[in-house]
């Protein structure tokens, strides 16, 4: 079984430093919701959290039940995004 990887990107640069040396093409539609965010962590933040939520809800229509969240030392975030997903803590 596959699980996909959700990376909720904080941080565009570093996400366009990575694909260029994994040779991986980010899609320009993304590329426009950071323009003009790179002094403003609480906006990119925001737009992070529901470019992964979209992903989730997508992929949760299509069957995938299982999702494994690479926090990269920003747990608040990925622990933010569950909770408005429905996933909390008993």
């Amino acid at each position: 079984e596959i699980i996909p990887g959700i990376l909720p990107v904080s941080n565009f640069k570093q996400l366009q430093k990575m694909a260029a040396i994994t040779n991986v093409k980010v899609p320009s539609w993304m590329g426009k919701m950071y323009e003009e965010l790179d002094d403003d962590q609480t906006t990119r933040n925001l737009v992070a959290a529901s470019i992964a939520m979209d992903m989730v809800k997508v992929l949760s229509k299509e069957g995938v039940k299982d999702f494994h969240f690479y926090t990269l030392n920003r747990a608040e975030l990925t622990y933010a995004i569950c909770h408005v997903l429905g996933v909390r803590p008993r």
